[in-house]
């Protein structure tokens, strides 16, 4: 009837007249008999069950009479019942605002009556709806008979208004276990934490959980609605009152107006007195005063009294323990990521290749809740890898609102604005500005950058502080002070906002000097006992450093970006980051050539010292690397730059730093030189770690020398690292040390050295170092026998260096593999370790490397009775063992030769290159340790056997007295090369 009714209306009644003061009053009540029709049509219409689209047509209804109560009340009762509790309340907050004001008024009973049991999760009939038996819905003039019908009495009230979940809590299971407990111990428990986190879930499910401890109720008490931040209705300096958080909590309670008298905190503490029940007290942080002076009152008059508390700041009460709701760990993120994204996408499978792309989404997404529910609604239209690729515009991305949850929690954005519109100006300004640190920051760093523009740099501190109560800011404790970072979806938010701000360029600015100057204030700090503590800081800073360089080089700010990359070379060099010190010098250096040069910089030495320094620094770091075409004539061209310059100390340090990244390359002579006159230079400028660097480079071999000598400039370069406290110069002087005694055949004392040196490195963090000691190490073990051992410590070694990408270190890890096999008759295997460096040897002039690699290919060639290969492996590591001038390398070559002249039985010959080999090394002060006189033994008692024992110590005393050029050469003669001669006299 209603609707037929309601078809006959064709319009406003007497249009076009109803300004007539006649026909006003007549068209007035015609019009408000029309709208209580469309009322009691909508009454109707919800006892059909007609929710859902019942609150789109009543959303225009409601705008064009706002202040109509009736009307409201039918639009709250259809939200609730479409299961839209949060948008119920909201709406209810609005009349509520509207009406006082506009009116003065509050609402009236039947707006309070449905907004009381929306709260209490009660069911509600509004008035103007009643039932028949029969379950159809009544007519409006069956209401006086309805009122006459007998009604069972109402049965028990639910000891709770908890909503029942839709979903499984994921991942947090341990923390609803831990929250309980703590609620056991405590009276207040308060979960902080930022939007989106999952605090409200987290403490509905443990409020669930607990319901049977609580015989007086487990009740729930939104916050939400009361006194929103973007509430229009309230001025700006208006908050919500106490007395308004109390009613709402009277509301869930049952506790109705009328049944008690006195003001409201004195009705709720009566209410509460001498129960035992649980209170959430959910979305507290845009009214944490309120809040906390109700909960106090509440908690001092109820001694069995509960309080749970979800807010994104602490109610900073006595008593009060706070639980900080993390993100997401990684497992958890990813189980709930996929269980939503399964939801939303049934075809969704999590397989190996979906894994990584979803592991990349949840740590973008900072593993918060919300973000990860939202964004997983994506996965049906985009897939998880276009989904990963595209959240640098997350916001746009994670835009669309999800139904029947409050506003701040349909979008990424509005989660974040919900915390945004609570802060005061200073607040937004240091949290905007945060946000161009990477990856966090210290306090120094914050106070620098986020002061200025109407915020001083002693006020930062408090600022922050009150950033990290609200749960926008997470702190974390370090050895050196704490650290304050942003999420990474806060931090882009921030981003925008300081875009917004037109503060972008001039912070950016301000952040890149700042880490510029702390680069060069810990620069010299690398050389010395606070070595340890500032590799670590400046590890911590890694991520702004990048920005920095970064930042300077798009600015064009050259000058900057050179001062960046000399400060931090030291810092790559120490922690094994040569490629990227490659690429940051590279890109300094390009920009401080492509700048337009004014007058002032063509006349400044100070800059060119600058571009000199880190030209050396890129020529040093690619040998390093292994990875420059032409090292040693681009070190060469550097120096002779150096040396119109008239910077001694420069030259000095650069003649140093280059012989010390090109050891083995280029001619040895030069590379002594080198060495010897960075020596002087550094004990006329008195430079004490120039001196023990440069002594160090000496002990090494660079630049020949005796085994006597080099051990007394290790020794006295060990003293001085040790005076100074660098740690990484000792290191430096163990290795050499360690080294010599190996030569010698003290194991034990090399071993220990190996073991300390390892340690030092492994404290540092200086893995290229952990991984030459863990091959040293291995070294020993081959010698001693232990050839499980060797082969650990080798493959550790040869891990970390390839992690570091370090090729140097690689090669002598699987060098030592490769003796390792061949002792183990593995010749196959020791073969396979080492043709792949051969190469790479050989395309490095005067590598070192090159005559061990030839030799110990010869001497596989010769145990598996290859003669002809093993004698031409041989010549060639002689060759290249002659360019190092290292008379153990070239006594080795020697003794290879002898193998695969006694293998065909030139055994004459074989006596006097063994005889030549040890006349070698005992000039050297390094005769072979026993238990290095394997592939010696085996030529030899070849020799023996075929000679007789007078004949070969004959031949082998007369290859002393002769040069090994000339023996060489009579090792290749073709006469009787291929074929067995007779024993020859003794010369």
């Amino acid at each position: 009837m209603l609707g037929e009714a309601l078809e006959l209306w064709r319009g406003p009644a007497f249009a076009g007249f109803a300004d007539s003061d006649l026909v006003r009053p007549v068209a007035e009540s015609l019009e408000e008999q029309r709208l209580t029709a469309l009322e009691e049509r909508a009454a109707a219409r919800l006892e059909l069950g007609e929710h859902a689209p019942l609150t789109a047509e009543l959303t225009g209804l409601v705008a064009r009479h706002p202040l109509r109560e009736r009307l409201r009340a039918l639009q709250l009762t259809a939200l609730y019942r479409a299961g839209r509790q949060s948008e119920a309340l909201t709406a209810y907050g609005e009349i509520r605002a509207r009406l006082a004001g506009e009116l003065g008024v509050d609402p009236g009973p039947e707006l309070t009556a449905v907004y009381q049991a929306i709260l209490r999760q009660e069911p509600w009939r509004p008035p103007g709806e009643a039932t028949r038996h029969d379950g159809s819905a009544s007519r409006p003039d069956d209401r006086a008979t309805a009122s006459l019908t007998p009604t069972r009495p109402p049965g028990p009230r639910p000891r709770t208004n908890l909503p029942t979940p839709l979903t499984a809590l994921l991942g947090r299971q341990d923390a609803v276990h831990r929250i309980g407990a703590l609620l056991a111990d405590t009276r207040l428990v308060t979960l902080t934490g930022p939007g989106g986190v999952g605090k409200t879930r987290l403490a509905l499910e443990t409020a669930g959980r607990l319901a049977d401890s609580f015989p007086d109720g487990v009740w729930l008490v939104e916050l939400a609605a009361l006194s929103r931040p973007d509430d229009p209705a309230r001025g700006a300096g208006s908050t919500c009152t106490a007395a308004e958080v109390a009613e709402a909590v009277l509301a869930v309670l049952g506790i109705r107006e009328g049944a008690s008298t006195g003001p409201v905190a004195e009705r709720l503490v009566g209410a509460v007195r001498g129960k035992r029940l649980l209170l959430v007290l959910d979305n507290c942080e845009h009214l944490v005063d309120a809040v906390a002076e109700v909960t106090a009152q509440l908690l001092g008059a109820a001694p069995d009294l509960r309080a749970l508390v979800t807010s994104r700041e602490s109610l900073g009460l006595t008593g009060e323990t706070l639980w900080p709701v993390p993100p997401l760990e990684r497992a958890g993120a990813v189980e709930l990521f996929t269980a939503r994204a399964s939801a939303a996408d049934p075809g969704f499978v999590l397989d190996a290749d979906a894994t990584a792309a979803v592991t990349e989404i949840c740590r973008r997404l900072d593993g918060i809740p919300l973000a990860l529910e939202l964004a997983a609604t994506r996965v049906r239209a985009l897939g998880v890898r276009e989904l990963s690729a595209r959240l640098d515009d997350r916001f746009r991305l994670v835009a669309s609102g999800r139904r029947g949850v409050p506003p701040r929690q349909q979008t990424l954005r509005a989660m974040i604005d919900w915390s945004w519109e609570l802060l005061p100006a200073a607040e937004r300004a240091v949290l905007r500005r945060l946000a161009v640190h990477a990856d966090g920051c210290t306090l120094e760093a914050a106070e620098t950058v986020c002061a200025g523009d109407g915020v001083h740099r002693d006020e930062v501190l408090d600022l922050l502080a009150r950033l990290v109560d609200r749960s926008l800011v997470a702190v974390a404790r370090t050895p050196y002070g704490p650290r304050y970072r942003l999420l990474e979806t806060v931090a882009a938010y921030c981003l925008e906002r300081l875009r917004e701000a037109g503060e972008l360029t001039a912070v950016r600015q301000s952040h890149h000097r700042h880490y510029t100057e702390l680069a060069e204030r810990a620069a010299p700090l690398l050389y010395g006992p606070d070595q340890r503590a500032w590799l670590e800081r400046l590890d911590q800073e890694t991520a702004s450093l990048r920005d920095a360089l970064d930042g300077s080089v798009r600015e064009g700010a050259a000058d900057r970006a050179l001062r960046l990359v000399n400060a931090l070379a030291w810092y790559w060099f120490l922690r094994g980051r040569l490629a990227e010190a490659g690429r940051s010098l590279t890109a300094a250096l390009s920009a401080y050539g492509a700048r337009p040069e004014t007058a002032t910089e063509a006349g400044d030495p100070a800059a060119e010292g600058r571009r000199l320094r880190a030209a050396a620094w890129q020529v040093g770091m690619a040998s390093l690397a292994g990875d420059d075409a032409d090292p040693v004539e681009r070190a060469t061209a550097v120096l002779r730059q150096y040396g119109t310059h008239g910077d001694p100390a420069g030259r000095a340090w650069a003649q140093w730093f280059l012989g010390f990244a090109q050891v083995g390359l280029g001619d040895p002579a030069v590379a002594g030189e080198r060495v010897a006159h960075s020596l002087a230079a550094f004990r006329s400028l008195g430079d004490r770690w120039g001196i023990a660097a440069a002594l160090s480079s000496r002990a090494q071999g660079t630049g020949g020398g005796d085994l006597r000598s080099r051990l007394r400039d290790a020794e006295e370069s060990a003293a001085l690292f040790g005076e100074l406290g660098d740690r990484w110069g000792q290191l430096q002087a163990a290795d050499v040390l360690g080294a010599l005694a190996e030569i010698t055949g003290d194991y034990e004392r090399a071993a220990g050295l190996h073991r300390d040196g390892l340690r030092i490195a492994e404290e540092l963090g200086l893995w290229i170092q952990v991984s030459y000691k863990l091959s040293g190490l291995g070294r020993i073990a081959l010698l001693t026998g232990d050839l499980p051992a060797a082969r650990d410590f080798h493959e550790r070694g040869r891990r970390l260096a390839a992690e570091q990408s370090h090729l140097r270190g690689e090669m002598f890890a699987e060098c030592g593999l490769a003796l390792g096999a061949r002792r183990e008759g593995r010749l196959d295997d020791a073969e396979a370790h080492l043709l792949p460096w051969l190469k790479w040897c050989l395309g490095r002039d005067g590598d070192p490397g090159t005559a061990f690699v030839l030799g110990e290919l010869g001497f596989l060639a010769e145990l598996r009775g290859d003669a002809e290969t093993a004698r031409r492996h041989h010549l060639d590591a002689f060759a290249a063992a002659r360019a190092t001038t290292d008379p153990r390398a070239v006594a080795q070559a020697l003794e290879g030769l002898a193998g695969a002249a006694a293998l065909t039985g030139r055994c004459t010959v074989a006596a006097r290159l063994l005889g030549c080999a040890a006349a070698a090394r005992a000039t050297a002060g390094a005769p072979r340790p026993a238990a290095e006189r394997g592939d010696v033994a085996r030529s030899a008692a070849t020799a023996r056997r075929s000679l007789g024992a007078a004949a070969f110590e004959a031949a082998y005393a007369s290859g002393a007295g002769v040069t090994p050029e000339v023996l060489v050469k009579e090792a290749t003669e073709d006469a009787g090369e291929n074929g067995r001669e007779p024993a020859k006299p003794a010369e």
